[in-house]
């Protein structure tokens, strides 16, 4: 049946298939969604009160805080309301704003995170030059080409995925529409749909996580230079953080969208999508926080101006 014959939209069956789990679910991505709040609007306010903060590499991890926070809000209320009740369901135009916006934001935090490799890269590999090269106007246009990617990116493959002739009972196996999900939906042959996806994978991951690599062989061979071992760990201390993330994020991206066609892969993909779509929003502040002094300081000097005017 085609999607414009389905007026109901579509429904998210999410974790249906194991009932006695959405209810922790429901808890686990509550928390971790006020996590997400609390952790990256901390982190964008700090950036933005506290001079220190204002650098090449704070820039971009405020950019990616507040892609964080659209990012998982662009799916974590439906979430929410899919897990604890029986309704399920979500409009096409719903289903329709949801892929646009999922896989822009997506695409726009793996280009991101390439940036960020590109900075510190930089920051090491060429201290002398660091405010030269990564100067303001610089930065702005290589955080505004990465929202510029992830929105053309989005505009490209989003019409496409909606124009397939979806089966007419319209379940989706997954909690959120996005690509892989709507194609195999669809009932009739989506070979093109899959030549697509496949060739965008490349581009926006495997491109951008061979560059973050690079960065980082180049950068392990600078700091493994260094005499001193307090200047390596120091070294390895600015790049650790931004590290994990990459970790996190790329390991659970690649899964679900290079996933083989099975049963098995795909269950385990939704637990994986779970994590990309909410566990990474909320451990990334928590990383860029607790492993991080200059953050630490920035708030404790912005505790310290709060707690003046009380005591005066």
């Amino acid at each position: 049946m085609n999607n414009k014959s389905s007026p109901g939209g579509f429904i998210l069956l999410g974790f249906s298939d194991h009932p006695k789990l959405e209810k922790t679910l429901f808890v686990v991505v509550l928390a971790s969604y006020f996590v997400t709040l609390v952790g990256n609007t901390l982190i964008i306010l700090l950036s933005i009160l506290d001079s220190k903060l204002h650098t090449p590499m704070y820039f971009f991890i405020c950019n990616l805080s507040f892609l964080d926070l659209c990012f998982t809000t662009s799916c974590v209320p439906q979430l929410l309301s899919n897990l604890w009740g029986p309704e399920k369901t979500i409009s096409f135009n719903g289903c329709a704003i949801q892929l646009f916006v999922f896989l822009a934001l997506g695409t726009t935090e793996c280009i991101l995170l390439a940036v960020m490799a590109f900075d510190r890269y930089v920051a090491i590999c060429r201290p002398l030059h660091y405010a030269i090269i990564m100067h303001p106007r610089l930065s702005q246009r290589l955080a505004t080409t990465a929202w510029i990617i992830g929105l053309l990116e989005s505009v490209v493959q989003t019409p496409p995925t909606l124009h397939l002739p979806f089966c007419s009972h319209r379940r989706v196996h997954d909690f959120v529409c996005e690509v892989p999900a709507l194609i195999r939906l669809s009932c009739e042959d989506t070979t093109h749909n899959e030549i697509q996806m496949a060739v965008a994978s490349v581009f926006i991951l495997v491109v951008p996580l061979t560059l973050i690599l690079v960065s980082y062989g180049a950068i392990v061979q600078t700091v493994l230079k260094i005499n001193s071992a307090v200047g390596r760990k120091k070294a390895f201390g600015t790049c650790s953080s931004h590290l994990l993330v990459v970790s996190f994020f790329y390991s659970s991206v690649i899964t679900v969208y290079l996933q083989p066609k099975n049963p098995y892969a795909q269950d385990q993909g939704k637990f994986f999508g779970l994590f990309y779509a909410v566990g990474t929003p909320a451990l990334n502040p928590l990383i860029y926080t607790l492993r991080n002094k200059e953050v630490k300081g920035a708030f404790e000097r912005l505790l310290g101006k709060i707690k003046q005017p009380r005591e005066s």
